[in-house]
């Protein structure tokens, strides 16, 4: 990538797409909690809700883990969620613009508790960076650039061609 296209992603297209990789998350796993706890699992979560709680294995592996390893299997894979990719945002490294390492992933997920002290100041931190960096992405050496398709400097032929 030419370094003098590099857009980076801000704050606002960030948090969109954020949001939609939670509803995504939430809508594929409130069914199973669901399924298997019933609706007190829904109460218990309400009134005792921790960081650190765990109703039992299942709720752990459901609601942490699995979404810990969906993020850095999409980074490393694919340099984004599907939030992310809906938005045109991709993470890569800061200095290649390579997709990241399993370590800068694994960093970068980690370091989101770091972000969120105090006061989510890190995520807001990307409002004011001029790399738009969160303090998340400053620790792993990551940034989240935007790269919009861009179909206008294609031929109408090559786009006919790819359609079909």
């Amino acid at each position: 990538m030419n370094p003098t296209q590099v857009q980076f992603a801000g704050f606002w297209r960030r948090l969109g797409a954020g949001l939609i990789d939670i509803g995504l998350v939430l809508t594929l796993t409130a069914p199973l909690l669901y399924l298997i706890y019933g609706p007190a699992y829904f109460s218990w979560f309400i009134e005792d809700f921790a960081l650190f709680n765990f109703y039992d294995l299942w709720e752990a592996l459901l609601t942490r883990a699995l979404p810990l390893v969906a993020l850095i299997t999409f980074w490393t894979r694919a340099g984004a969620t599907p939030g992310k990719r809906l938005m045109h945002c991709k993470i890569v490294d800061a200095r290649t613009h390579q997709l990241p390492s399993i370590r800068q992933a694994i960093t970068r997920c980690v370091c989101y508790a770091v972000s969120s002290l105090p006061l989510n100041l890190g995520f807001f931190w990307i409002g004011w960076d001029k790399r738009k960096q969160g303090f998340h992405d400053k620790l792993a050496k990551t940034v989240v650039l935007y790269a919009p398709d861009d179909y206008g400097q294609q031929s109408l032929w090559k786009l006919m061609r790819e359609a079909s």
